[in-house]
């Protein structure tokens, strides 16, 4: 039998949003027998030259057959990025076949502005996951790093503000909530295996 595996699935432009998959996927791998898998959801504009860089996109098999959900997208206008809509569009028949129900699943967003719409993001993504029965696991206050961050975090989930110019990187306090979510949906998962 295969590892039971988490799918870390995240949309992103500017980079911020890539960057805290990888420290969500940190945070699941430190739990042993469970592993990260990291995927994309493909922009909706015209598509680019692929690179080695180039990272693979998530399936609905990804989907079907993961133990445990993260999802991430940086914010426009106080929801997500078009592109994690569509690949929420498209799985619809998961839903009717009742794939996803009772997997636990987190959520993570990135924002250029402070006050940019990071919690009404994750609200907004957390909607889906309800719909397909998943069970929504937050940041709680017992992670030290929500409470002194001055940028990112909320129970809801991870969070990260880059500026207006996406140049602002995760700082400590955020990569350690993102490591803390990803370690908690992981734990979460093998409860139900």
């Amino acid at each position: 039998m295969t590892e039971p595996y988490i799918l870390v699935v995240y949309y992103s432009r500017g980079g911020a949003t890539a960057a805290m998959a990888r420290h969500i996927a940190r945070g699941v791998e430190c739990v042993q027998g469970i592993q990260a898998r990291v995927r994309t959801v493909p922009s909706l504009a015209s598509p680019t030259s692929e690179s080695a860089d180039t990272p693979i996109v998530a399936t609905q098999e990804d989907l079907k057959g993961c133990a445990g959900l993260v999802v991430g997208s940086p914010t426009r206008f106080g929801n997500m990025a078009a592109p994690m809509k569509q690949f929420f569009d498209d799985t619809s028949a998961l839903w009717m076949q009742g794939s996803l129900i009772d997997k636990p699943a987190g959520l993570f967003t990135s924002t250029s502005s402070l006050h940019g719409g990071q919690e009404s993001t994750l609200l907004s993504m957390m909607l889906p996951l309800i719909h397909h029965g998943m069970v929504v696991v937050g940041v709680p206050y017992s992670v030290p790093e929500l409470r002194q961050t001055t940028a990112g975090g909320t129970p809801y989930g991870a969070s990260h503000w880059s500026t207006e110019g996406g140049d602002r990187a995760l700082d400590d306090k955020e990569s350690a909530i993102c490591r803390a979510l990803g370690k908690r949906v992981a734990e979460w998962a093998l409860r139900g295996q």
